[in-house]
């Protein structure tokens, strides 16, 4: 019997393990799309205990311990210790066997403080104490510590139009404490249209940040290619949307322009009219995009904020989002379309959700590849609900049967925590079992030429592809 998280963890065969330890374990990281907090980055912030650094904004771990039965107090509650909250996660973990948790937690606690003991109540306090003396007294362990120890060499936060950069713009002149920071361009409150008082109050906010008076859409577009060019001053080279589904309806400048006037008044917009005032801002983004040459990201499918009582009491990102369902493959092909034949179809890569899209993304890509850069059009590695071992290995799959593996730009963390980088690891395992159990059963050459590109094909996938891609 195996050992559970030993070093040949997730490896079943010997093949797998030599490409592992020998090609995959020591690439540097290039953590393309996340959300960690840039002024913790900038201020190398030390954290008080495990429990900020690990529960803090972790809505996985939320939902588990809702599920487990522990009362919110103890897990976003403000008057409960970090102590009581870590103690609740503690009791959670058992119950996680065979959740994506359950290894991410143990793979973090051996690769960051090297504890190897099961977190569970029985060793819940000796773990958070061993834990919270390396946090409070070892000086690796910070926010860049952290970052430093996991060979982390780009990473690229999330960021909207409005925000000033000031923690991007303090790194200037800092690269030798070892890490990149990059910003990215995250501009979805631009087309928030479905709720007109909060679109008014953020156009405000834009407006004041591009100092341009915006009374028309005209100046809202003017403003947005302001902020765009400020981010691409300030080294973002690449945008993210989160989007519920594409967007490609037909429409006239006229139309948006009115549209834009009605909203701007505070009147309801009917389903169409949002459907094509989001048609006309992805195209613009886009075209902003490819002028500048940057690298666009789609993250697509999400049925966000279903708790409306949990909505209201705890706001967006902590735990009350699922799945989606909508038909989106014609409006994703119409919009790749139109930026195709207008010229401006820049480097992109989609994010689905829903697993049962992964076949038709991984034909959509073959559509829109024009032998310009290799993987031009990608689909990003397992998102968020499907970033676990399973819903890695199928996006793998497809991807190999209907597009070439050999070219995708790898793993990201998409996380807010400074101890998500194990992922990576979790990832380049999954990578690399699946090659070599092809290996080892005749399903791949593993000889001269063809052992040496296998190799290579993993370091690329691991690292070089994401390096040359951005």
């Amino acid at each position: 019997m195996k050992q559970f998280l030993d070093d040949n963890f997730l490896l079943q065969t010997a093949t797998a393990q030599d490409l592992y330890h020998h090609h995959a374990v020591h690439q540097p990281i290039i953590d393309y799309h996340c959300h960690l907090d840039p002024k913790m980055v900038a201020e190398d912030h030390r954290f008080r205990s495990i429990t900020e650094l690990w529960l803090g904004g972790d809505h996985y771990k939320w939902r588990a311990m809702r599920t487990n039965g522990i009362p919110e107090r103890l897990i976003t509650g403000a008057d409960t210790s970090d102590w009581e909250k870590f103690e609740a996660w503690a009791a959670t973990v058992p119950y996680c066997f065979r959740n994506p948790l359950y290894h991410w937690t143990h793979l973090e606690l051996k690769t960051a403080f090297g504890i190897t003991k099961r977190l569970n109540p029985e060793t819940a306090r000796e773990i958070y104490d061993a834990c919270n003396d390396r946090l409070q007294n070892d000086p690796g362990f910070t926010a860049r510590g952290l970052m430093r120890h996991y060979n982390v060499e780009v990473v690229c936060t999330t960021d909207d139009p409005v925000d000033d950069l000031t923690y991007h713009r303090m790194q200037e002149g800092e690269s030798a404490w070892g890490v990149t920071m990059r910003p990215a361009w995250r501009p979805d409150k631009a087309m928030a249209v479905e709720n007109p008082t909060g679109f008014k109050g953020y156009v405000d906010r834009l407006s004041a940040a591009a100092n341009v008076d915006i009374c028309s859409f005209n100046d809202l577009v003017d403003a947005l290619q302001r902020r765009h060019d400020f981010f691409h001053e300030n080294n973002c080279r690449l945008s993210d949307h989160g989007l519920e589904e594409f967007y490609a309806e037909p429409y006239t400048d006229t139309e948006i322009a009115v549209i834009f006037n009605k909203v701007m008044s505070g009147t309801e917009l009917d389903d169409l009219e949002i459907r094509k005032f989001k048609s006309a801002m992805l195209y613009i983004f886009a075209v902003q995009d490819y002028e500048s040459g940057w690298v666009q990201q789609y993250h697509y499918g999400a049925l966000r904020n279903n708790n409306s009582r949990m909505m209201r009491q705890l706001g967006p990102d902590t735990g009350f989002d699922s799945i989606g369902q909508w038909q989106t493959a014609r409006s994703m092909a119409r919009f790749l379309d139109l930026l195709d034949s207008e010229g401006h179809l820049t480097k992109t890569i989609l994010y689905n959700l829903n697993p049962a899209d992964n076949e038709m993304v991984a034909t959509m890509l073959g559509n829109f590849q024009d032998g310009s850069v290799a993987g031009k059009i990608q689909w990003g590695s397992g998102w968020w609900f499907l970033d676990q071992k399973d819903g890695m290995e199928r996006q793998m799959n497809a991807l190999s049967l209907l597009g070439l593996l050999s070219r995708f730009v790898g793993m990201l963390t998409d996380s807010r925590s400074f101890l998500s980088y194990p992922r990576h690891e979790y990832f380049r395992r999954t990578l690399c079992n699946l090659l070599g159990n092809d290996i080892e059963q005749g399903l791949l050459p593993f000889t001269g030429y063809e052992e040496q590109r296998v190799r290579q094909m993993v370091e690329d996938i691991s690292y070089y592809n994401a390096k040359r891609f951005f």
